[in-house]
């Protein structure tokens, strides 16, 4: 278990490592990170540079295991105070889109890394919790998986929604791209309430890890070699952001063994 719970680390700080080296190729902020601007200037440009350091530096952070617990608290009480002060408002009185679960797209995946963050804090123990922000962070990271499990739910609610759109990313020589997508609607939905609900979340857990493993190697893998530029590079970030989410799944299996990581009830 401790080979697993290492490797699915090792998955999650790949996947910010990776994300951020893409927005520094870039010179934007991913819109997992921060709604698109439409005329970015000087400012924005110095900014996305900035962040995509941080982004990397942290991911290395992760990968080393320096005061990784640390870095992956804050990193998750970054990504809450976005979602909350930039995300929710911008969606609810501002974006064309926020009248559409697909339009929010962006706000519950950011709402996907919020757990991320806190479930990959979860899986350290807790006594070099000194200062008072890291103690309250510690504490708020026990409901890692609630906010990612609010992602699944609502992503695999898209899959009835826009059934048609999410079954054109299932390649072709797949058969039955409606069934899969119906198929995956229920496991996301299934999984997401195991999760927030805390329902045989061992088992469930191991199960949506090796699904979206899947996913990575079937489906994001193939897809971002064919249109490796597509929408800002938004295949490559599947890939990356596939392959950290099935380490997280992993981290919760492992969270949910007599006397592991705690969690609430």
């Amino acid at each position: 278990m401790g080979t697993i719970i290492q490797l699915s680390r090792i998955a999650y700080s790949l996947c910010i490592i990776a994300m951020g080296i893409q927005q520094l190729a870039y010179g934007q902020i991913g819109g997992d990170f921060l709604p698109g601007v439409d005329s970015p200037g000087l400012v924005y440009h110095l900014f996305a540079y900035a962040w995509g350091v941080l982004f990397t530096l942290s991911g290395v952070a992760m990968l080393i295991n320096w005061k990784a617990r640390q870095v992956a608290l804050i990193s998750g009480g970054v990504f809450l105070v976005l979602l909350v002060l930039v995300y929710c408002p911008y969606y609810l009185f501002f974006s064309p889109d926020g009248h559409s679960l697909l339009g929010w797209s962006a706000a519950i995946e950011e709402s996907a890394f919020v757990g991320s963050s806190f479930i990959m804090a979860s899986s350290y123990p807790a006594d070099t919790d000194h200062s008072g922000l890291i103690r309250w962070l510690g504490r708020l990271a026990l409901y890692g998986r609630i906010f990612f499990g609010i992602m699944l739910v609502c992503y695999g609610m898209d899959h009835f929604v826009v059934t048609k759109f999410v079954s054109e990313m299932i390649p072709g020589w797949i058969p039955s791209h409606y069934f899969w997508t119906y198929f995956a609607g229920v496991a996301l939905i299934g999984t997401g309430v195991a999760f927030i609900l805390n329902i045989k979340l061992r088992l469930v857990a191991s199960l949506f890890g090796i699904m979206i493993f899947l996913w990575f190697i079937l489906l994001h893998i193939p897809t971002a070699m064919q249109y490796p530029t597509r929408n800002g590079g938004l295949e490559l970030s599947r890939v990356f952001v596939s392959f950290g989410f099935a380490g997280i799944a992993f981290l919760v299996a492992a969270s949910a063994r007599p006397g592991a990581i705690p969690q609430p009830a």
